[in-house]
């Protein structure tokens, strides 16, 4: 069996999309002081899907969210000459190929991204050429099934955010979290308005349900020192992203010295990469995104690593390439869920561009034993909704 042809096509939604409201979730545009939607950089309103096509006639799928338009140059320029005629089995082979040819411009960011893509369009191969699910390929079944948490808690009046995180309590939903939406501009009465929607959520779910709260790289160090005691009564399970990626030494700090756990590596790429952070005590939780990270190839090795450290690996996103690498691994206790109440900033769009991923029941969910790959395949439901560049 031999790599046919890769095709790589994105899909741009054109559909209803909620409206950008202010303070929707804090991020690194906010240091900017723009008077703009400054979380209009990060809505992913566009997604690549890549098909890995053998002589035989299987098709794998992958995918990924970032810059979608340059990764697809990046597939059909580079990488694609690179692994069509190879045995996808060789699958090792292929991933050091295009990771070592593209070094020079494409370790992080896109170039890694649009690797990830054929990666995971590989594995779904391999996995429907011999009929097992991915996971089963990657160590087995190592958990009854994936407890996940709600993922979708964005500021917003305390009454409509008070009214979302009961309606993910009365879904079965133990785990949930919470995105603030002020940085260090907003000076202390921001600081007051993280911590009462931080109350609004607790007092609703109670002490029994975790809450982990998000900054999405958007805090500085110093900002980050001042709200963390603010945060500890509140029994956060962990701080996720407080301050900018490449900032590992404020991670450390952080992750070190204070009474919350912190969470990353959603923006951060290789094995290299996160031994960097593992090596300096950085992170307590490791949330890379099979997506961006460099495919499952590159995943199950930073789980390995992670393990080693025992430090708990929790995928950024939910999604299938995820599931499968949580449910493979001990060390992948829980999984992210981002239900799907409207298109808000984009994280949805892959339930929009596939079918196949479970839904929860009472907040978890389960992998088929017998459905072979990832197990999901491009929707056609949607289809009216995209603008489709191939």
């Amino acid at each position: 069996m031999k790599i046919k042809a890769i095709r790589s096509k994105v899909y741009r939604w054109t559909g209803p999309t909620a409206p950008a409201r202010p303070n929707l979730s804090v991020n690194p545009m906010d240091a900017l002081n723009s008077l703009s939607d400054t979380m209009g950089s990060f809505r992913f309103h566009d997604w690549l899907v890549c098909e890995v096509e053998t002589d035989d006639g299987i098709v794998g799928i992958g995918n990924c969210a970032l810059a979608p338009k340059i990764a697809k140059e990046i597939i059909d320029q580079y990488l694609a000459p690179i692994a069509i005629g190879r045995d996808p089995f060789d699958f090792e082979a292929i991933w050091q190929a295009m990771y070592r040819s593209t070094m020079a411009w494409g370790r992080k960011g896109i170039g890694m991204a649009a690797i990830s893509a054929v990666d995971i369009a590989i594995w779904d191969i391999m996995g429907k050429a011999v009929g097992k699910p991915v996971f089963k390929l990657l160590g087995g079944r190592t958990k009854k099934d994936i407890q996940v948490y709600a993922s979708k808690l964005y500021s917003q009046p305390l009454d409509s955010l008070a009214k979302e995180a009961q309606s993910y309590l009365d879904q079965g939903f133990q785990m949930m979290k919470l995105r603030f939406g002020w940085g260090p501009l907003d000076g202390p009465s921001g600081m007051r308005k993280n911590i009462e929607l931080l109350r609004t959520v607790r007092d609703v779910v109670g002490p029994d349900i975790d809450l982990m709260v998000e900054c999405y790289m958007g805090w500085t160090l110093e900002y980050a020192e001042r709200m963390i005691p603010m945060l500890a009564e509140y029994n956060v399970r962990w701080l996720e992203e407080p301050v900018l990626p490449d900032d590992i030494a404020g991670y450390a700090k952080l992750n070190l010295k204070g009474p919350i756990p912190i969470s990353g590596g959603e923006h951060e790429f290789t094995l290299f990469g996160f031994k960097q952070l593992l090596d300096a005590g950085a992170i307590s939780v490791i949330q890379y995104d099979t997506n961006r990270v460099g495919g499952i190839t590159a995943a199950q090795k930073v789980n390995q690593l992670a393990e080693a450290h025992q430090v708990p690996v929790i995928p950024h996103a939910g999604m299938m390439h995820n599931y499968h690498l949580t449910m493979a691994n001990l060390n992948c206790p829980i999984s992210e869920f981002f239900p799907v109440n409207e298109v808000e900033v984009g994280n949805e769009l892959f339930y929009y561009l596939f079918e196949g991923d479970p839904l929860p029941v009472n907040g978890r969910i389960n992998l088929d034993d017998e459905l072979p790959g990832l197990g999901i395949e491009i929707s056609d439901k949607h289809l009216q909704h995209f603008q489709i560049f191939e």
